[in-house]
């Protein structure tokens, strides 16, 4: 599926495709991943702009990367072997 990466700032979110669930990946400039979760279909840009400074699930980043998926269950499944692998420092451990 496709992926795309964008600057983790409100202007670039919206331009994301909303028509497929995603996997999402923050990351820093260096492209450490700060944090790995799933947005459904029709749910991308608010997802993501929860976590933009300000916002209750504020994740620092420099850059956004989504892989779109062919359902939410493949999403989490693609999101719960990111986070065993990647470790992010946001993620909640164990999840």
């Amino acid at each position: 599926m496709a992926k795309k990466t964008v600057n983790n700032n409100k202007t670039s979110i919206s331009k994301l495709p909303n028509d497929k669930p995603v996997m999402y990946k923050i990351k820093t400039k260096g492209g450490n991943v700060n944090y790995v979760g799933v947005a459904k279909k029709g749910r991308v840009e608010e997802r993501i702009e929860e976590h933009l400074q300000g916002q209750e699930d504020y994740v620092p980043g420099a850059k956004v990367q989504i892989e779109q998926c062919g359902s939410i269950t493949e999403a989490k499944k693609k999101e719960a072997a990111a986070i065993k692998g990647i470790q992010p420092k946001y993620n909640e451990q164990g999840k």
